[in-house]
């Protein structure tokens, strides 16, 4: 009669043989970890996201109590015409001392004699944002006459509602003039907000950074992109941990803001639904949103809802509206 083998701990055979008996209920463990890790921090994201949602919805409500701009150092870039002119006059009122940047002297001048003489503070500066070098000599500048900046303004490069009907610029122009000059201004002012802890970085965009405007490519293109810098920005501020301390909001302008003086210039097609705002009440709305701290504002205010649920649409559909809400824009 054959002698029965007796597996023991020191055969060689035992080891192999205990893995593969042991491997399938190991794996199912892991893997049942793993569901369970998953599920878990899916559940954490949905309570998160939740808690944010009821925060937005609550803010609608009662909207978040406005900061003091009072002794901030607000350098405005374009503030010859238009709604950069008309931050800089409400800036000052509210106590910031406001640069004022313009390429344009003589308008420029003009603006800042007018803040002087009401008893705020105010200084011009000559700056072609475009250049790199003349960026770093303006913002040393500002500098030394009032201090490190603690709030950037960006409106060069946003068009008005004649400019998009125009003829375009050439590419290189547009390109370096809305969007270049952007990364300029970061590069001179961004890393001294982050020494200091304490910034606020407002970029003005228009709506051809939303839906695009025809024959004018280069425009549109050159909104879009100032959109992703914002993104990048914030997404940079959110991984230093800076993103509570130094501030970002994208302002999406219409092209329906006009200055009193063309007040009837724009015929629209549907005038009962869009209508036109005054810079200077476009400004107001932009620093209110600016104090609150919010990450996007938009003039007129319901557009920006009306754009983010436009997005959820199906192609076709978003190009029916856009037909239908076509702005006729008509000079």
């Amino acid at each position: 009669m054959p002698s029965r083998k007796v597996l023991s701990r020191n055969d060689s055979s035992f080891i192999p043989n205990w893995l593969e008996y042991h491997k399938k209920p190991v794996s199912m463990i892991l893997r049942l970890y793993s569901s369970f890790i998953l599920f878990w921090d899916f559940c954490i994201i949905l309570m998160y996201f939740a808690l944010q949602l009821l925060g937005s919805l609550f803010q609608l409500v009662k909207p978040p109590e406005r900061k003091s701009v009072a002794g901030e150092i607000v350098a405005i870039f374009g503030t010859s015409r238009g709604v950069g002119r008309d931050l800089a006059l409400q800036l000052a009122e509210l106590g910031a001392k406001v640069a004022c940047v313009d390429i344009n002297s003589a308008d420029n001048d003009k603006l800042v004699k007018s803040i002087n003489s009401s008893g705020y503070i105010a200084h011009a500066f000559d700056c072609d944002v475009t250049n790199k070098n003349d960026v770093i000599r303006t913002t040393n500048s500002i500098e030394k006459t009032f201090g490190p900046i603690s709030m950037l303004f960006h409106c060069c490069g946003v068009p008005s509602p004649r400019s998009l009907i125009t003829e375009a610029p050439t590419i290189q122009a547009t390109l370096e003039l809305s969007v270049v000059s952007h990364f300029w201004l970061l590069e001179a002012i961004l890393p001294k907000m982050k020494r200091h802890k304490h910034g606020h970085i407002v970029f003005l965009t228009s709506v051809a950074g939303l839906s695009g405007v025809k024959h004018q490519t280069p425009l549109s293109v050159a909104q879009f992109a100032v959109q992703g810098l914002f993104e990048s920005v914030l997404d940079e501020l959110r991984i230093e941990k800076l993103h509570k301390s130094i501030h970002t909001s994208l302002v999406h302008l219409y092209p329906f803001v006009i200055t009193p003086n063309r007040r009837n210039d724009i015929r629209l097609r549907i005038p009962s639904a869009f209508g036109t705002i005054p810079s200077d009440a476009a400004a107001r709305r932009i620093i209110d949103g600016v104090r609150r701290n919010k990450l996007e504002i938009s003039i007129p205010k319901y557009l920006l809802w009306l754009g983010h649920v436009v997005r959820l649409l199906p192609r076709r559909a978003t190009l029916l509206l856009r037909e239908l809400f076509d702005t006729g824009v008509e000079f």
